[in-house]
């Protein structure tokens, strides 16, 4: 079962990436003893496949990442690792 930050990543992303994949582990159990942990902030690893990234730049992928789960981060989110894929050349 999934995290309610877990669920939240997943409806945001969804909501404003319209991702043609879409990957969310928690990793946040690896890292109890993590000074981030403490304050509640959980560590994710994304996996997002989108439309919306093509003719960006990795970087500017990312950054749209980011800023839609800005109000996550630092508080829920501790620490997000991320790999965005352009649909196009997304094969399953």
């Amino acid at each position: 079962m999934a995290s309610p930050t877990a669920r939240e990543i997943e409806r945001i992303l969804r909501d404003k990436l319209d991702p043609v994949h879409l990957e969310i582990r928690d990793d946040s159990a690896l890292h109890a003893s993590h000074p981030g942990a403490t304050s509640g902030g959980g560590h994710y690893r994304v996996v997002i496949v989108s439309a919306r990234f093509e003719g960006l730049t990795l970087l500017e992928q990312h950054r749209l990442v980011n800023d839609a789960l800005r109000h996550l981060i630092g508080e829920r989110i501790h620490a997000l690792g991320l790999k965005t894929v352009l649909a196009s050349t997304w094969m399953e």
